[in-house]
Parts: structure tokens; sequence; C-alpha cells
């Protein structure tokens, strides 16, 4: 799949990282592939095409606890949130307890350094403790970066003994129910310390696949245990890394480093929703006179949806051309097996970015039609209550 290998270069068995589920991944006829610096499961025996269906029909167990997990921590909790804000563009001083949100790390010029999920925890006990998850190809680069941009007092603490479990997929809370009181009272982008089975955790009902479901950080040494309890019920199969792409793919969400990088700010990766209000006001963030710039007058790229008309999928690095002129590229593409069809995203010039725009993808010299298309692909299934 494409997008897998973010490493950068081919690793061999005996320099890569295991998370505390990669036996247990093995077990269960995990293909090990490396990824980020870790062996990790791109499928498993059904493959990618049946495991992405699996889970856009039952409920999926993902594991990824190469995703990097911290706390950034100060004497209160706004304290910790204006660090924080320093550097991201959200509004995290509107966080309440129980909430996490999406934000990016902007450099000094706005462009993208990653996206990550910044959480407030609902124990009063907790304040000033704010959990980053990262993405695993860019936690070491990520928590460098926060931990150099942290006033005195605030410190990162990195939490490299904890797992992350994800379950996602429309039986999700079937089956979170009898193992876990409180995740049914949960709503999208929600969090709290609870257990499951008698396993102390701290859940978010949150994913990457555009289901229903919840992201479960739990003690390396328990990580196992909890697996394998969701994975007695019937509905839950494991699933790789490789139908993940592709149902984020379908759902129109952003692989960092992929389908933004460092020259894009959020207005040209189509994530201005980042960015809210009281935010653009204050312009207190990295970039904020680029951004601002561009939001009042357009962005000469934008990312969007494209849909190949043809079966064959277009991948990452295609040129996207119109008239035999260079527009564009694409990002990530692939198969999208919910909707049939090859679906792709990438950039192109922003008075090409309307819905139904028809362009040319150029695969092995040769123009193929396609055509710009809204995003998500097929419909996110978050629960909002």
């Amino acid at each position: 799949m494409p997008g897998l290998l973010l490493s950068g270069h081919i690793m061999t068995d005996d320099n890569l990282q295991r998370t505390p589920l990669a036996g247990l991944m093995e077990e269960l006829g995990g293909k090990m592939v490396p990824f980020a610096g870790y062996a990790m499961p791109v499928q498993f025996t059904p493959g990618i095409m049946a495991e992405h269906n699996w889970t856009r029909e039952n409920c999926g167990l993902f594991d990824v606890s190469h995703m990097g997990q911290a706390y950034v921590c100060g004497r209160d909790n706004a304290a910790t949130i204006a660090a924080l804000e320093a550097i991201m563009p959200g509004n995290l001083a509107g966080l309440a307890p129980g909430e996490q949100r999406y934000s990016l790390l902007l450099n000094a010029d706005g462009g993208i350094l990653d996206d990550l999920m910044v959480t407030r925890s609902l124990n009063p006990a907790d304040d000033g403790r704010i959990m980053l998850v990262v993405n695993a190809g860019f936690k070491t680069e990520d928590f460098a970066y926060i931990a150099a941009n942290l006033p005195s007092g605030i410190t990162l603490e990195q939490a490299p003994d904890k797992a992350l479990i994800a379950l996602q997929g429309p039986k999700a809370a079937a089956v979170m129910a009898p193992l876990c009181a409180d995740a049914g009272a949960m709503v999208f982008m929600q969090a709290r310390n609870t257990q499951i089975g008698g396993i102390d955790c701290h859940i978010t009902r949150s994913g990457y696949t555009g289901e229903d479901g919840w992201e479960i950080s739990v003690a390396g040494d328990r990580a196992e245990d909890l697996a394998r309890l969701l994975l007695e019920n019937e509905a839950v199969q494991s699933i790789g890394l490789g139908a993940r792409d592709s149902l984020r793919l379908e759902v129109g969400l952003c692989l960092s480093g992929h389908d933004f990088d460092a020259s894009r700010t959020p207005i040209e990766a189509g994530l201005a929703w980042a960015v809210p209000k009281v935010r653009r006001e204050r312009a207190d963030f990295p970039g904020a006179a680029k951004i601002l710039q561009q939001l009042a007058d357009g962005v000469p790229q934008k990312r969007v949806g494209i849909r190949p008309l043809g079966r064959a999928p277009a991948r990452e690095g295609t040129h996207i051309h119109l008239g035999g002129e260079h527009v564009g590229e694409i990002t990530s593409g692939g198969f999208g097996p919910t909707l049939g069809g090859p679906v792709a995203m990438g950039y192109v010039r922003a008075d090409l970015s309307a819905p139904g725009t028809a362009i040319e993808l150029m695969v092995r010299g040769k123009a193929h039609p396609a055509e710009v298309a809204k995003m998500p692909f097929v419909p996110q299934n978050y629960y909002r209550g």
C-alpha cells in the first residue's frame, strides 16, 4: 500500500522495534513489514480488501502502539494550554475536561509539521496534564520540537510504556457495552479513564477509519490481555495497516508526510477548520500572518478528492494534467473497496478545485480521465449522540 513505509529507508528485522502486541499479531497471522521503524502487520490471512469490508460492516482491532503518546505537564491547565497554543492553531483553551481535539504542529512559516490529537483528562486531579498522540513516523521530531518550544515550568513526558489499540466499526459499541460501563455514554471526541474487563485504560471515542469506535491507551504489559479479551467477540477481527490506509482514504483523512508536509499550510491542505475563529482573531500561532493572508486572498493549490474514471488506481506521485499542462499531483491513492472503485486525493490549481472538474492522470505516460470529487468519498459514521 502506498504511504506505508514511512521510515524512508529499508530496515532489517534486527533493527526494527516491536510493539507489546507484535507477538500476538504474528500469532494471528499478521504479515509483518517495516513501518516507521517498527515491525507492524500490513495484513492478515483474509487480505486487505476483506479486512477493509469487515471493519466497515463489523468491528476491526488495530495495533497502533507505534504511535507517539506523551503528556505535556504544567502547574495548571491554563499554563499548559498556553504553552501548547503557542505552537498549535487550535482552540485548546476551549477544551473541556474529558474532551479531545484534532490540531496541528506548525513551523514559523505556517507549514504543517504533523497533525496530532490533544486530550484533556476528565479527572480534576490531572489539571495541567494534557495528553498528546502524534504520528509514528514523526514522533521523534515532534517530541523534540514540542520540548524545545515549551517555556520554563512546562515539561514533556513521553509514555513509551503505553500501548494503543484502535477498535473501529459499526459494532464497536456492542463489543464495548458488556466490558466497559462508561463507553456507551461517550460521544465522538470524548475521553475518560476507565476499565475494560477490569483492565485500567484511557479511552477516546475516535479513530482513523471514519467509523464509530475507540482508541484505547493501556499499559504495555496489559495490552495483550486486553486485545485477546476484545477478540473473544465474534464481531472483532484483527486488521492490518493496509486496510487502515484504504479506510482513511475513503473518508478523506490525511496521511501526514504525504497529504501534507512542512511545505503546505492548513489552508492549502483543506484543514482551515483546524484554525478556528478565536485563534484567527488572536493571530498568535506560528505562521499566522501567512495563513490569514491565504484565508483572505486564496492559495495557488488546494487538496481535493479525485475519482479516476477507469478501474486503474492512481498512486502517490501521479502527475495531474489538463490540456497537456501539469496542474497538480496525487498524494494518496488506491482502490476504495466500499466504493467499488479507485479513489485518490492530491493538490490541483485552485481554479480547478471545484467538484466535477475534468482532469487527466498521467499513468505510465498515458493520460487517463478523472474528475475532482467531493470528500469524503463514503460517509463518516462517528457517533455524535
